[in-house]
């Protein structure tokens, strides 16, 4: 049993500061079976695409979140959940400022995420 104090603040990738607060993972709980995190993005914020190596759940806390593949864009409200498939190429943005909870399966981690080249 580990109880976990509070979260680590992990810097962000994205055309503005967005706030990560990894609650479990590689660097709060040396967990590499998966990740938690809050983040808060400010409006406007836009991450560069990804294909990543893990599974991602995101669960929208506050405002909105829009998720875009290859096939399809969504709009993903507050009290959603969206899921993207490992491999599958997603990017991630914020109109206005919002808050959300993101799960990785396997934990996130820089080797495993394969942003695009900016």
């Amino acid at each position: 049993m580990k109880l976990i104090s509070r979260p680590t603040r992990i810097r962000a990738a994205g055309n503005k500061t967005k706030i990560i607060e990894e609650l479990v993972g590689r660097v709060n709980s040396q967990t590499s079976v998966l990740s938690i995190a809050r983040m808060r993005s400010p409006a406007g914020w836009l991450e560069p695409g990804q294909r990543p190596e893990f599974d991602k759940v995101t669960m929208v806390l506050k405002d909105r979140l829009i998720v875009r593949s290859k096939s399809r864009t969504l709009e993903v409200i507050e009290g959603q959940p969206v899921i993207v498939q490992k491999g599958e190429w997603v990017q991630y943005s914020a109109p206005e400022e919002t808050e959300y909870i993101s799960i990785c399966h396997p934990a996130f981690s820089l080797h495993l995420v394969h942003r695009d080249e900016t």
